[in-house]
C-alpha cells in the first residue's frame, strides 16, 4: 500500500488566530505550544560539551551507561524494578518513536491501531504512515478484534488525565486478549499536581500492572519537558526485549540514531533528580497563577492533573473561544486538533515565561472583571 495525501500541519490553522492576538497592544502572549523556554541545566551542558569529541558513529540501541541511567531512573522515580540492558531503547525524541513505531512493527493495511478520544495527533500520522487505521478509543471493551497496536497516553497530551493502576492493568489485559502491542506515552509523568502532587504517577510496566512479564508492553518517555532538552531530541522506550529489539533492528537501517554527546548527557541528566524536582516547582508556580485566572475568564478545567497544559471549555465551539482568547491577545491551542472530543475545548501551556504566565494572568482576570462590570450597568 502506498502512502496517501497527507493532511496539512495543523498548526498552520491557528494563523488568523496568532494574528489577531497579535495586534493587541500589549503584544502576543502564546500558550499555544509546550516548548520549553527555561535554560537547560548546566550539569547537562558540561556533560554535552564533556563528550563532544565524538568521531565514532554512535551506537543506536543507546550506550550502556545511558541505558543503565534509564533502568535506575524507571525503579527509582517510577516503580519498575529490574529493567535489563536489552529491554532498552534510545529514540530521537518521543515523535518519531510514535509516528514510525508501527511500521517498523509491521502493522499495515487491514490492522487497526487504537489511540484516546482526545488525543496528540501523531498516533493517527502512525497509522496513516503504516496505512493502518486509527480507532478513537477508551474503553478497551471497544477496541476491534483487528486491533494490533494499542497507544495510551498517560498523563495525557492534551487533557492532562491519569489512568490509574486498574485502568492500565485492564488496558494490558484486553491487549493481551486481541494479540496486540499496547504502549503507554509517560513523557509527562514526573509532572503530577492536584491529587498526584504527593504520589507516583503509575507506569504501565509498574508489576502492579503487567504482573510478572513485560510480553507486548512498552513505555515511552523523554526529557524534553523533565530536563529541558527537547533541543537535544532525547527520549527512550523500554518493556518488552523482543520488541525492542524488532524496533532496534529497523532503526538501524533507517539511521535513527540519537548523537553520541546527547547520549552521554542523557546519562547525566536522569541520574539527577535535583534539578527535575526545581524545574516541576517552577511549572507549579505558573500553574498556580495561571488556572485560576483561565477559570475567572470562564473557561471550566477539566482534567489537567499532569503535564503542562490547562484543558478547558466554556461550553462553546473552541474557535469561538480561540477568538475571545485573541482579543485579549492570547494564543491557545484548539481542541478539535486532538479529535472529536476537543471541539469545545482549547489548550493552554505553562511553557511560557513567569513574566508571560503573568501578564497572561492579569489580562484574563481583567477581561473577567470588565465583564462583570458591563453586566453590571
Amino acid at each position: 500500500m502506498t502512502l496517501g495525501p497527507l493532511p496539512e500541519y495543523p498548526w498552520d490553522a491557528i494563523t488568523p488566530y496568532r494574528d489577531r492576538a497579535s495586534a493587541h497592544p500589549g503584544g502576543l502572549l502564546d500558550l499555544s505550544i509546550g516548548s520549553p523556554v527555561d535554560p537547560t541545566p548546566e550539569l547537562i551542558r558540561r556533560a554535552l560539551d564533556e563528550a563532544a569529541d565524538a568521531p565514532a558513529y554512535p551506537t543506536t540501541q543507546g550506550t550502556e551507561a545511558s541505558r543503565a541511567a534509564i533502568a535506575a531512573w524507571f525503579e527509582r522515580r517510577r516503580g519498575v524494578p529490574g529493567l535489563r540492558s536489552d529491554e532498552i531503547m534510545l529514540t530521537v525524541g518521543s515523535k518519531e518513536f510514535v509516528a514510525l513505531t508501527a511500521f517498523f512493527l509491521g502493522i499495515g493495511e487491514g490492522d487497526a491501531i487504537v489511540q484516546p478520544e482526545v488525543a496528540y495527533p501523531t498516533y493517527a500520522m502512525g497509522a496513516a504512515f503504516a496505512g493502518a487505521r486509527i480507532v478513537a478509543s477508551d474503553d478497551p471493551a471497544d477496541w476491534p478484534d483487528d486491533t494490533k497496536l494499542v497507544w495510551r497516553n498517560s498523563p495525557g497530551n492534551p487533557d492532562g488525565l491519569v489512568l490509574d493502576t486498574g485502568r492500565l492493568r485492564a488496558s494490558v489485559e484486553r491487549a493481551r486478549e486481541l494479540g496486540a502491542v499496547v504502549i503507554n506515552d509517560e513523557c509527562y509523568a514526573e509532572l503530577g499536581w492536584d491529587d498526584w502532587r504527593a504520589r507516583s504517577i503509575p507506569s504501565i510496566l509498574d508489576p502492579a500492572v503487567v504482573g510478572e512479564s513485560r510480553a507486548g508492553v512498552l513505555a515511552c518517555s523523554s526529557l524534553s519537558k523533565r530536563s529541558n532538552l527537547a533541543g537535544y531530541r532525547a527520549a527512550y522506550a523500554a518493556g518488552d526485549a523482543a520488541l525492542i529489539a524488532t524496533l532496534v533492528r529497523a532503526r538501524k537501517h533507517a539511521g535513527l540514531i540519537v548523537p553520541g554527546p546527547v547520549q552521554h548527557a542523557m546519562a547525566v541528566a536522569l541520574g539527577d533528580d535535583e534539578h527535575a524536582d526545581a524545574q516541576r516547582a517552577t511549572y507549579g508556580a505558573r500553574r498556580g497563577v495561571l488556572k485560576p485566572a483561565v477559570e475567572a475568564f470562564g473557561l471550566r478545567v477539566e482534567g489537567s492533573e499532569a503535564g503542562l497544559y490547562l484543558w478547558g471549555t466554556r461550553d462553546e465551539d473552541a474557535w469561538a473561544t480561540m477568538s475571545a482568547l485573541a482579543d485579549v491577545g492570547i494564543l491557545a491551542g484548539p481542541g478539535p486538533f486532538y479529535g472529536a472530543g476537543g471541539a469545545r475545548h482549547v489548550r493552554l501551556s505553562l511553557t511560557a515565561r513567569d513574566a508571560d504566565i503573568a501578564a497572561a494572568a492579569e489580562r484574563l482576570e481583567g477581561s473577567a472583571r470588565r465583564g462583570v462590570n458591563a453586566d453590571e450597568t
